[in-house]
């Protein structure tokens, strides 16, 4: 049963279960030295106990150094993909100096502990003495399970950070792993669905009845232009130079970014890969719980990838590392995408690699290489593209860029994944096929989340950018709008004509209301007027005024830090379309309305 979650946990299982049972059966057939191996099982349990407590708080350090929160949904989808979670720590941090201390310490601490119940040992508890022992655990284990979730309740200061730091980690990590699917209807704060459906129109006019389908129209004839998608890995805006950065860790996006149109006023719905391609490829809010990439009904959407196929298509997914991590695999290939990651590389393909998967430059020259014989083909192609290096542990081949690349620093980790896209431009430039090629890039998600609020909006603006020389004019888009956006927007320069399902517009159209989306597995949002209306589990509802931070040495269009002031009065209207977007997406999946249109 263990297998499923990879190699690493059931080998972990192994080694456990077979010590025990080696110790079992030395007890059933040496009699005579029952008394010894008695003492080195209880020895051994110790250990693995204090290693254990001792182990899990280091775990939660680096957890709440990497995302600033307790354990939440993340540790629980880390969990489940041993393989890549375990090299990725034996990679960014020291291991060895770590649990060679934490050994020694909880050999100490054992030392200890069985010396003071030695007793026990030599002389083993009568029945009676048992259950008085078993009955003082059993007492303080309930009182356990009343007083933690009753502390929790306290947990009701306005700083989230405040909340988190009081809160108990192992507690926070079972609410995650049993709210990994959330009914909406059951936590939220919901409406008649006729209602919900009905406040929709007024986002999508297009629509009617309890369904988002509706005729998209191009305004010419079609462009079958070839579609390449690049989804960056952890790419917040505030990396770039046109944010205000001042390292210059992104120069080559920074140059392209004049030659592109740009979105400049982004958000991701989410913050996790997962949530990222859920975005681009559906088109759909991030409902409650897991995103749709790694539900078991997650097969044959209404995707970007069906609309291209539809149009004759080759459509294909490219990830360096294996596909079988959050579940990419099973929703690509379950969605009619061709893949191609790390298993199809040949040894002579692969220059460097580390947990995650193949450098962004290995990556980048398989996708040349592909798309060249796809040209070829008289076909054209739409290819999507997740690169990962930008990705703890940041290491990448030396001599590349400015920072070493065993560094394994955040900012090498960016101006790599630049210099390795420039490379790729280079390498694309003399294709034949480039000049018939619309690039899309954009990040999947940014680099953090955490912040004083649920939904700290200013952590998920991201960059986005459309590159076709001499078909797309480049220029400053922005207004608001959301990552589900980016490919019906793409759709429409293409003057496709489709039906479409699709929660995301093209906000090119007259017709289109500036909002974005963003959301965590359990609390979402919906930025609109300035403020931030969040929906969260307990049919709690929240409202915040986002106004700009002041002494931004950048443009209003380009700053991204705000301040989130809770609102006095209650913005109901936005409170109903914040539900709309969410009941009824919920509604749709329940419903499965949101199948690919045959």
């Amino acid at each position: 049963m263990l297998n499923e979650y990879g190699s690493a946990l059931p080998k972990i299982a192994i080694i456990f279960l077979s010590i025990k049972t080696i110790l079992f059966g030395l007890l059933l057939f040496l009699p005579k030295y029952r008394n010894k191996i008695r003492f080195w099982l209880f020895s051994f349990v110790i250990f693995l106990y204090v290693i254990l407590i001792l182990q899990n708080g280091i775990s939660e350090y680096f957890f709440w150094n990497e995302f600033g929160v307790r354990y939440n949904f993340i540790a629980v989808n880390y969990l489940i993909y041993t393989n890549e979670v375990i090299g990725n720590i034996m990679e960014s941090y020291p291991v060895i100096p770590i649990f060679s201390a934490l050994f020694i310490v909880a050999g100490v601490v054992t030392f200890y502990i069985v010396k003071k119940s030695k007793v026990y040992i030599e002389s083993i508890p009568n029945f009676v003495e048992k259950m008085k022992i078993s009955g003082i655990y059993i007492l303080l284990f309930g009182l356990s399970l009343f007083s933690i979730p009753a502390l929790a309740v306290k947990e009701n200061a306005q700083n989230i950070f405040a909340n988190e730091l009081q809160a108990n980690g192992v507690y926070k990590f079972y609410l995650a792993f049993m709210n990994s699917e959330l009914d909406y209807f059951k936590f939220y704060k919901t409406v008649p669905n006729s209602e919900a459906y009905a406040q929709l129109q007024q986002q999508l006019p297009s629509i009617s009845g309890e369904t988002t389908l509706r005729q998209i129209k191009g305004e010419a004839a079609e462009n079958h232009k070839n579609v390449v998608l690049i989804t960056i890995e952890s790419y917040s805006a505030e990396f770039m130079k046109m944010y205000g950065n001042e390292q210059n860790i992104t120069p080559f996006l920074d140059s392209l970014a004049t030659k592109s149109l740009v979105f400049t006023n982004l958000y991701a719905v989410g913050n996790r890969t997962v949530r990222g391609l859920e975005a681009v490829t559906l088109c759909f809010p991030p409902t409650a719980g897991e995103s749709v990439v790694k539900r078991k009904d997650n097969k044959n959407k209404f995707s970007t990838g069906a609309i291209f196929k539809q149009k004759g298509y080759d459509v294909k997914y490219m990830y360096g590392g294996d596909a079988f991590f959050d579940n990419m695999e099973d929703f690509f290939a379950g969605n009619n995408y061709d893949i191609v990651d790390k298993k199809t590389f040949k040894p002579n393909e692969i220059t460097f690699d580390n947990i995650w998967g193949v450098c962004d430059e290995d990556m980048y020259n398989k996708a040349i290489k592909i798309m060249d014989k796809e040209a070829q083909s008289g076909k054209p192609f739409f290819n999507h593209i997740m690169t990962v290096s930008n990705h703890r542990p940041f290491t990448y081949p030396n001599g590349t860029i400015d920072i070493p690349g065993d560094s394994k620093s955040r900012d090498g980790g960016v101006k790599y994944t630049d210099y390795a896209m420039k490379r790729f431009f280079e390498m694309a430039k003399k294709q034949p096929w480039f000049n018939n090629t619309v690039f899309v890039i954009v990040a999947d998600h940014c680099a953090s989340s955490a912040g004083k609020t649920e939904l700290p909006a200013d952590k998920y603006r991201i960059p986005a950018l459309i590159y076709s020389p001499s078909f797309v004019e480049p220029k400053y888009y922005t207004n608001l709008m959301s990552q589900i956006d980016v490919m019906p927007t793409v759709l429409g320069l293409l003057n496709f004509n489709y039906q479409s399902k699709f929660y995301g517009q093209d906000v090119l159209k007259p017709g289109y209301k500036p909002r974005a989306l963003i959301a965590t597995y359990q609390d979402l949002g919906l930025i609109k007027d300035n403020i931030l209306t969040i929906i969260s589990p307990k049919q709690r509802v929240k409202q915040f005024q986002l106004t700009l931070r002041p002494n931004q040495k950048v443009a209003p269009d380009f700053q991204i830090f705000y301040d989130q002031i809770p609102l006095t009065k209650e913005r109901t209207d936005l409170v109903k379309e914040t539900i709309s977007y969410y009941q009824t997406a919920s509604d749709i999946l329940k419903e499965k309305k949101y199948q690919k249109i045959n």
